[in-house]
């Protein structure tokens, strides 16, 4: 079987859900320090003007902060602004009145916690996608956090699980090298505008090719 390590994200980039599709187990690292700037709080669609990033306000202690400590700021509209750029965005689109009654409750509804709300969307996003459900949504017992690929020491009790880690590589700024991604060209709204723009939010993907979106994972 193959393994491998994410980050929970926002709405996440369709590099981040192509290894839904393509790892038989995932793990998504709950347990690593919340990192400012990324998908973890973060999603990016398409625009009038290119792209737009859309941030989830989040309260935090400070960078040693556990990402599944990480709580949901209610400062500001934020809900509603992102609604908004989402109908703005993708009103036109091919499926928005399609799946539009799927994705208001994110924005209708509050959540506490960062993972429970980023787990929620995920869990929805692979239903309208058809994609399965990973194996496993958080490390399984015994493994915490960055899983340890080398053999466990003796004495120590450690898990050894070979899997790919990909925390580095889905970002959005200066992210590593990920071999196994090819961007797959598909319909945008406004690629006239500003020609195809790749890895945006799943959001992008299923506004414009709906229930083919999995052909394009």
């Amino acid at each position: 079987m193959r393994s491998c390590l994410l980050s929970t994200t926002y709405f996440g980039p369709v590099q981040w859900y192509q290894k839904l599709h393509r790892y038989d187990r995932v793990w998504i690292d709950t347990d690593e320090h919340f990192i400012k700037q990324t998908y973890r709080n973060r999603c990016v669609i398409a625009t009038t003007q290119g792209t737009q990033a859309l941030t989830i306000p989040v309260t935090h202690g400070g960078g040693t902060t556990l990402t599944r400590d990480i709580r949901i700021s209610d400062h500001g509209k934020w809900r509603q602004e992102h609604w908004n750029a989402i109908r703005t965005a993708y009103g036109e689109s091919p499926f928005f009145e399609f799946y539009a009654d799927d994705l208001a409750p994110f924005f209708e509804q509050r959540w506490d916690f960062l993972i429970d709300f980023n787990e929620a969307i995920m869990e929805k996003m692979c239903e309208l996608t058809d994609l399965t459900r990973p194996h496993f949504i958080s490390p399984p017992s015994g493994v915490r956090g960055r899983l340890s690929i080398s053999p466990p020491s003796e004495g120590q009790g450690e898990v050894s699980v070979e899997f790919s880690d990909f925390r580095e590589s889905i970002r959005p700024k200066h992210p590593l090298p990920d071999p196994d991604f090819v961007p797959k060209r598909y319909y945008q709204v406004f690629e006239h505008q500003h020609g195809f723009l790749p890895n945006l939010s799943i959001l992008d993907l299923l506004m414009n090719e709906g229930n083919e979106s999995i052909l394009f994972l």
